[in-house]
């Protein structure tokens, strides 16, 4: 009887060590066991996909929208001498007015007429000498035309009225935003036609858009001395492409041709080779 109890309570013993030895084990990570398989999956539906980044193509993909500007920016300069600072002053203000009222006559309104650039100095008697002279002003004065067909008519009644430099005259289209994501679909299309293309070549083919990043260019069309940026547009300007935008047609007899302007847009693109 004894010898039957020891033994159950060898047993008992047994297993209660059993059961701690167990319970302290360190256990697998349910998480590692579970996401590898999904992790594989992953990268295989991603290279059948064609969209494996160890293997890409690099190129760069340019466009041009030419197109009829419908816009105009004349910059006129009046330049007065005088003997005095208040005396060229005077004929100076004089001589804008003038200017301002002829081309306001011809139906250009005031918030397009803007002093661009504006510069009182003496007059020395020679390079070297420090007696002055007199005193002259340099007055630039920009007009904004929305109708670019006064553009001769502007330019005659200014020098007539007392404006005595024509510092430049540019064109440009109001519909900026417009021809540039134009020109840039453009860009995008033909970047993505030249991997194709070098694919090929290769005997790949090209898949997935990795990246896409754009090149971009400024251009300052305002007065060379200097100033406010009163030309506020800073143009991308070239895949050829005219515009169906109505032309502002000036008379043949005019010294002023519209021709086109160009909006130009140029990306870098990378795609994965499959």
């Amino acid at each position: 009887m004894q010898s039957n109890n020891r033994i159950f309570n060898l047993l008992v013993l047994a297993f209660s060590a059993l059961t701690l030895w167990l319970a302290g084990r360190p256990q697998a990570p349910a998480a590692a066991v579970s996401t590898a398989p999904a992790a594989v999956t992953d990268r295989q539906a991603a290279a059948a996909a064609g969209c494996d980044s160890s293997r890409t193509v690099q190129v760069s993909g340019a466009a041009v929208v030419n197109i009829t500007p419908d816009r105009a920016l004349i910059q006129l300069g009046v330049q007065s001498n005088g003997a005095t600072p208040d005396g060229v002053r005077s004929e100076n203000a004089q001589a804008v007015q003038s200017v301002i009222r002829a081309v306001r006559g011809l139906g250009v309104d005031a918030k397009d007429i803007a002093t661009d650039y504006f510069l009182v100095y003496p007059v020395y008697v020679d390079y070297d000498a420090l007696t002055i002279r007199g005193y002259r002003i340099d007055n630039t004065v920009s007009i904004t035309l929305r109708d670019i067909r006064l553009a001769e008519q502007v330019l005659v009644a200014a020098i007539k009225a007392g404006a005595n430099e024509v510092q430049g005259i540019e064109f440009y289209t109001s519909e900026l935003r417009k021809f540039r994501d134009q020109a840039r679909q453009m860009a995008v299309q033909a970047a993505s036609e030249k991997a194709q293309a070098l694919a090929g070549a290769a005997g790949a083919e090209a898949g997935c858009v990795l990246s896409i990043s754009e090149n971009t260019w400024s251009q300052y069309y305002g007065s060379w001395r200097g100033g406010r940026a009163t030309a506020l547009w800073a143009q991308n300007v070239i895949q050829n492409a005219s515009s169906s935008q109505p032309a502002g047609e000036l008379s043949d007899d005019s010294p002023i041709s519209l021709g086109q302007i160009a909006v130009r847009a140029e990306v870098n693109a990378s795609f994965t080779l499959k």
